[in-house]
Formats: C-alpha cells, sequence, structure tokens
C-alpha cells in the first residue's frame, strides 16, 4: 500500500510539473549568425521570429515606455564595434497603456551589428534584453545570453 501511495504522490508531481511547463509564454524564438564582408570585418545578425499576435520593442524606445530591446556585447580582443546595432524601419504606433508613440516589430526582425575583426576566428559573446506583449498582456522583460562564431 506504501509503494502504491509513492507512485500516486510521484504522477502527481510529474503532472503538476509538466502542467506548469505548458503555461510559460515563449512568443519570441531567437537565432544568431554572422557574415564576413572582407578580411578584416563582418556583420552580426540577430533573428527574432516572434509569434503571431505578439510584438518586441525598438532599440529606440523612448524612457517612460515599455522595456526596449538592448544588445550588450562582452569586450574581447579578437574584435570591436563598428557603429550601433542596426534595425530596420519598426511599425510605429500609439499604445495606450503607456500614454506615448512606442516603435516594435511583428512577425521577424533581424538587428545588424558591424565589428572589426582583429583575429582569424572570434567567438563574440553578449546578452540581449527584450519585452514581448500582445493586445491583452506584456510579458517580463527577458535576459538572454548569446554566442556568435565568425570564422
Amino acid at each position: 500500500m506504501k509503494k502504491i501511495k509513492i507512485g500516486i504522490l510521484f504522477l502527481l508531481i510529474l503532472l503538476s510539473a509538466n502542467a506548469l511547463k505548458a503555461q510559460i509564454l515563449t512568443p519570441v524564438h531567437w537565432s544568431y549568425g554572422a557574415k564576413r564582408i572582407s578580411k578584416t570585418e563582418a556583420v552580426l545578425f540577430m533573428k527574432a521570429i516572434i509569434d503571431n499576435g505578439w510584438h518586441i520593442y525598438s532599440q529606440t524606445v523612448k524612457d517612460g515606455g515599455p522595456i526596449k530591446t538592448a544588445f550588450t556585447f562582452t569586450p574581447a580582443r579578437g574584435y570591436s564595434l563598428i557603429g550601433n546595432t542596426a534595425e530596420p524601419k519598426p511599425v510605429t504606433h500609439f499604445e495606450k497603456v503607456f500614454g506615448m508613440d512606442v516603435s516594435y516589430f511583428e512577425n521577424s526582425v533581424i538587428f545588424q551589428q558591424k565589428i572589426k575583426l582583429n583575429a582569424d576566428q572570434v567567438t563574440v559573446k553578449g546578452q540581449l534584453e527584450y519585452m514581448t506583449c500582445n493586445d491583452k498582456q506584456c510579458l517580463p522583460p527577458e535576459d538572454l545570453d548569446f554566442e556568435v562564431v565568425v570564422k
């Protein structure tokens, strides 16, 4: 009888864990890549695929608005940044909840960072922060570590 109770308890724990896992929303899926454009320069690509109905915010959101997308690159001897991270033209719309115009991306977006190479092969590491919203809710800001190898 004791074994049956332990088995039932274990099964309930497993079912609870799966139910909690199913409730975690992840409407943005990131991928990373790089392309050499010369012997001494490359472009990094940080691509977000965004689920239907959701959006992430531009890097240019003004203070008082939602959390803007931001990239932080870990300094290393093998490379240096050239300029700021570029983004395509976002959608700009007035959002009542923030009381201001905000710029955001839907469906997908590719951010690009040009770098100067100081070595033949470089691993660029960094972190990105972003916030995801739809017309009903905003998820807490998320921080992700990334790594891109440039060959």
